[in-house]
């Protein structure tokens, strides 16, 4: 086994605009530096909401789930996912399937469940030709820069989420639940405080109230913690807004958000918050064999749009429940 980094890790490279960097000397078994290194990774992580580990050489599926393992405290299954993926086991899989053209805005992954990943890993197996980084954004931060009354709106009130699942756009309920037994899906919306009704055609329709604004559980430090401009109807494209509203009906969007009184959110308040978002973004271009850890709660992630090739594995690890983090809104269990 050869390695010229089987000490502890030295402060990662800081660079305005770019997502700390941490470059290891060459290594023959990603596997063994990993488990080496965890409980400094995971302090950097802490320290500054998100490492980028540069010359593992990160390239299959099977080394990079291993290298995932070791560093995770426990990996979980997705529940209520928005668009459909690959699984490689347990808590592994591809990136979510978006146009690549498209970019995806930012949010907290599974930020509208009970429970959802403390620590999300991302590698990057092949890099695109141009494009397609993983962007990141301080949730502390964004709340500091939002104005103060909306951001008490939703500290008082909480956020909606409303999505309908079918055969035809994002994951079918059987994707987005991991089964196709009804009774199953039931028995978790109920635990999840989640309103439910199936539809005629086959087709589940879902509503939950959720905090806009969470507590790490670690750090204590207030986190704007959500998907509502993310899920947005006025974060889809105009022409496709349009054509699903005449497809289905203004109420029959595959996701939407509304404030937690089940008022509207106007196209404007949901490109304030994509604004800010923007303002507090860093971002580095992938290359091949790269390991980006992420703490999902203190920081917000992004996919920008690609040309090219692009194959991304993905982790959820360390989950955390809504009850830990100090909820500003009482969600009730049944």
């Amino acid at each position: 086994m050869s390695s010229s980094f089987t000490t502890r890790p030295v402060d990662p490279e800081l660079r305005l605009g770019s997502v700390p960097i941490l470059t290891t000397g060459p290594t023959d078994d990603p596997d063994h530096w990993a488990a080496e290194h965890r409980d400094p990774l995971r302090s950097l992580v802490t320290e500054h909401g998100a490492v980028m580990v540069r010359g593992l050489g990160l390239h299959d599926i099977a080394g990079t789930a291993s290298v995932f393992t070791r560093l995770a405290t426990g990996l979980m299954a997705e529940k209520e996912a928005f668009a459909a993926r690959r699984s490689f086991g347990t808590g592994v899989y591809s990136s979510s399937t978006w146009p690549p053209n498209r970019t995806m805005c930012m949010h907290h992954e599974l930020s509208y469940a009970m429970r959802f990943p403390g620590l999300m890993q991302f590698a990057c197996l092949v890099a695109p030709n141009r494009g397609g980084a993983t962007a990141l954004a301080d949730s502390p931060a964004v709340l500091a820069a939002l104005p103060e009354a909306l951001v008490e709106r939703f500290e008082h009130e909480g956020w909606l989420l409303a999505r309908n699942y079918n055969d035809d756009i994002g994951a079918s309920w059987t994707q987005a639940f991991g089964t196709d037994d009804r009774t199953a899906v039931e028995d978790y919306c109920r635990a999840a405080a989640i309103e439910f009704a199936w539809q005629p055609d086959g087709g589940l329709r879902t509503r939950q109230r959720r905090s806009a604004v969470i507590r790490h559980p670690l750090t204590g430090r207030r986190c704007w913690f959500n998907q509502i401009a993310f899920l947005s109807e006025w974060t889809l494209d105009p022409e496709i807004r349009e054509y699903l509203v005449d497809l289905y009906g203004s109420d029959g969007l595959p996701f939407n958000t509304r404030y937690g009184n089940g008022d509207a959110i106007s196209r404007d308040t949901v490109d304030l918050i994509n604004q800010v978002y923007e303002a507090h973004t860093v971002r580095e271009p992938w290359q091949d064999g790269d390991l980006l850890l992420v703490d999902n709660l203190r920081t917000a992630h992004s996919r920008e749009a690609y040309e090219g090739p692009r194959d991304v594995m993905v982790a959820l690890a360390d989950a955390v429940h809504l009850s830990d983090c100090s909820p500003t809104v009482e969600v009730m269990t049944r």
